[in-house]
């Protein structure tokens, strides 16, 4: 499970340090992929195994299921940690999350996100009335 928060930046060649904490779940490979929302995913690779083996089971005949699977799909990489526990971020990643150097990587459970340092202090900024809004709605 990931939990927590970190700030790092990105530097000129596109890389970015993954926390300790983090890596040591991670194992040596990754997958990377554009987030539901602007942020950048990083997955176990067992896990993101399962989570394409649920996407290829949906029913290929419906459009939303189809659509999904190729924009999901088509946007994930599988990466290496190098020696120094950094990933290559590609430029389309990059550009998608608009990170243009500082970033906050999180822990959310079963995936990693990281988010441009604005993005993520506006979502955070909200965090307190939405958090007391979604919870009152769940049962757990």
């Amino acid at each position: 499970m990931f939990i927590g928060q970190y700030r790092y930046n990105l530097d000129d060649k596109g890389r970015l340090v993954i926390p300790q904490e983090f890596r040591k779940q991670l194992g040596s490979e990754l997958i990377i992929n554009k987030g539901i929302e602007t942020c950048i995913t990083i997955y176990k690779l067992t896990d993101w195994e399962k989570l394409v083996e649920k996407i290829t089971d949906l029913p290929f005949n419906q459009r939303e299921n189809r659509l999904f699977s190729r924009y999901f799909l088509a946007n994930a990489y599988q990466k290496e940690l190098d020696n120094q526990g950094r990933i290559n971020i590609d430029i389309d990643l990059i550009k998608y999350s608009e990170i243009t150097k500082e970033c906050v990587i999180i822990g959310a459970g079963n995936v990693i996100e990281i988010w441009a340092k604005d993005k993520w202090e506006a979502i955070d900024a909200s965090r307190s009335q939405d958090l007391d809004d979604i919870s009152e709605n769940l049962k757990i």
